[in-house]
C-alpha cells in the first residue's frame, strides 16, 4: 500500500468542515493514480485547483502520485474578466442565485429541466462557468470551469460568487430579463400599452422589453426592492 499526504490551502478549505480545515490529509492507494484523482477523492474538484506542488516542486494534475509524496494544493484564482468573460450556467438547485446574477447584469444560463449531462455540455460548448453545489458534477472531465457553492443563503451566495470572480465592479444591474436571460431594451409606452395592466398604464411611462421572451418591465414597487437589494449586495 502506498501513501501520500495532501494539504489544501486558502480558499479550498471552505470545501471542508471547520474541524478538517488547514490539516494534512493522509491518502492511501495501490495502483497508479493521478494527483487529480487523489484531490478529487478527498473532495476537491479539479475546477477549483490552481497551483500544485509535489514535495515543493510544481506539478500537474495529470502527474502520477508516488509513494511518500507531499502534495500542496492551492486554489484557482480567476482573473477579473468583466461581463463578457463572466458567463455562467447554474445548476437547478440554485435558482435564486441565477436570478440575482441576472439582476446584476450577468449572462446566466438556467434551465429548470437540465440534468447533469446537459449542464456539463452547456458549460463546455458555450464556454460557461458552472455554478453548482454538486461536487461530483464539477469532477466531470468535460467541465473545465466551475465553482462549488457551499453557502446556503442565496443573498450570501451571490456575494460569494462576486467576490470569488472579482466581479463586484463589473455589475450592470437591470439589463437582463430575470425570466429568460435576454437583454432588455427601452421601448415607448405606445409600443406596449395594449399589454399593460390598467394601473400600470395610468401611473408609469418608462418601459423595457425583453425581445427574447417579450416580457415587459417598469419601475414599480418591485423595482425599489430590487434596487435596495443590489445596493446592499454591491456595498457588502
Amino acid at each position: 500500500m502506498k501513501k501520500a499526504t495532501f494539504r489544501f490551502h486558502a480558499e479550498l478549505n471552505r470545501l471542508f468542515p471547520e474541524r478538517r480545515r488547514e490539516q494534512d490529509f493522509p491518502y492511501t492507494f495501490e495502483r497508479d493514480l493521478t494527483i487529480k484523482h487523489g484531490a478529487e477523492s478527498l473532495g476537491v474538484p479539479h475546477t477549483e485547483i490552481g497551483v500544485v506542488l509535489v514535495n515543493g516542486s510544481p506539478a500537474g494534475l495529470s502527474d502520477l502520485l508516488q509513494d511518500g509524496d507531499r502534495v500542496d494544493v492551492y486554489p484557482h484564482e480567476p482573473s477579473a474578466g468583466g461581463l463578457d468573460a463572466a458567463r455562467f450556467v447554474v445548476d437547478v438547485n440554485l435558482g435564486k442565485l441565477a436570478t440575482y446574477l441576472r439582476m446584476l447584469g450577468f449572462d446566466v444560463a438556467y434551465l429548470l429541466d437540465a440534468d447533469d449531462d446537459t449542464l456539463a455540455r452547456i458549460a463546455q460548448q458555450e464556454d460557461r462557468i458552472l455554478l453548482t453545489r454538486d461536487r461530483g458534477l464539477l469532477k466531470r472531465k468535460m467541465v473545465e470551469k466551475g465553482y462549488c457553492v457551499v453557502i446556503d443563503r442565496p443573498a450570501a451566495q451571490v456575494r460569494d460568487v462576486l467576490d470569488h470572480f472579482h466581479l463586484a465592479g463589473q455589475a450592470r444591474p437591470f439589463q437582463r430579463c430575470l425570466s429568460c436571460n435576454g437583454l432588455l431594451e427601452p421601448v415607448s409606452r405606445d409600443e406596449v400599452v395594449d399589454r399593460l395592466p390598467t394601473d400600470t398604464r395610468r401611473y408609469f411611462n418608462e418601459f423595457w422589453l425583453c425581445h427574447s421572451c417579450g416580457k415587459i418591465y417598469w419601475k414599480g414597487s418591485h423595482y425599489e426592492r430590487m434596487r435596495r437589494f443590489v445596493r446592499r449586495v454591491l456595498n457588502d
